[in-house]
């Protein structure tokens, strides 16, 4: 909404959950009080008041306080107009680039940067969705369902980060992906009908890119070697790989060639019982002929 095509924030965007560092997260809060400092000199450069800055930008006073002191991470937009603002020349904007990791789980930033060297991913995934397919709908469901559970503000930090992990597919040269997902998960109608058929309509959209192998282990499946739960392998390069699997090594990360033979083999074994990739997209859109 706008007013004189300046932008009108509600006054409760302070509060908004998603947009607070980690409370031990020691990179991401040095991250956002640097930005937050800069800002704040380059305001007082300007002989900006606060609450005119903020005007100028089109947010609160309290917003802009709370930024400065490296307490709210700024979002793309409130960058983008600082900059114009106080003519910085794309030196604000550019601080994006690093604030924007900080929103994501520090967790959930290392195996964002596994993914981003892998040349060959490969994931089993038994209870839910594989995350790397989740629609942000879909991931702030599932995420809101656990117990006991996330506070609103870890929600939206995880489903951000969820979605910030896709960016995957877009990568050049395109990794090799393939994924194994259960039919019961896909037949799940998490969210409800809309946000299921969206899912549904994604997990499609992923299956059918030139570098994506997608196949279903029937519900009716005699023969099952993924119930131990999770797999997910990453290779790289230079030869390396890492691996993960819920039922073996504790759940661990593992990156031992004795292990990760273990890891290959179960998730091999896995993909030759389920459904090929043509059949496994039939029965996807089967599923959702019948939203």
């Amino acid at each position: 909404m706008s007013v004189d095509g300046e932008a009108v924030r509600p006054a409760s965007e302070t509060d908004e959950p998603g947009w607070e560092v980690e409370p031990d997260d020691d990179w991401g809060a040095a991250v956002i009080a640097t930005v937050g400092r800069q800002l704040k000199l380059r305001r007082e450069a300007a002989g900006l008041r606060a609450a005119e800055f903020g005007t100028r930008i089109g947010y609160g006073e309290d917003l802009v306080y709370k930024v400065e002191a490296g307490k709210r991470i700024p979002r793309q937009e409130y960058l983008d107009r600082s900059d114009e603002v106080l003519d910085a020349g794309g030196l604000i904007s550019a601080s994006w680039e690093d604030v924007k990791k900080v929103r994501y789980p520090r967790k959930v930033r290392e195996l964002g940067k596994l993914e981003a060297q892998a040349v060959e991913i490969g994931v089993y995934e038994c209870n839910i969705i594989a995350r790397l397919l989740q629609t942000a709908a879909h991931a702030r469901e599932v995420i809101g369902s656990a117990q006991p559970p996330y506070s609103p503000d870890d929600v939206e930090r995880m489903v951000a980060a969820r979605v910030a992990r896709q960016s995957v597919f877009a990568r050049s040269p395109a990794p090799a992906i393939s994924f194994v997902l259960e039919e019961a998960a896909l037949r799940r109608p998490i969210g409800g009908r809309m946000v299921w058929r969206e899912q549904l309509e994604r997990v499609l959209e992923i299956g059918s890119l030139h570098n994506v192998v997608l196949q279903v282990m029937p519900a009716g499946a005699t023969t099952h070697s993924g119930l131990d739960g999770r797999i997910e392998l990453l290779k790289f390069a230079d030869g390396s790989a890492v691996g993960r699997s819920d039922g073996a090594f504790n759940g661990r990360p593992i990156s031992e060639p004795k292990h990760l033979r273990i890891l290959e083999l179960r998730y091999g074994t896995i993909r030759a019982q389920a459904l090929s990739p043509g059949k496994s997209q039939t029965l996807i859109e089967t599923m959702l002929g019948e939203t």
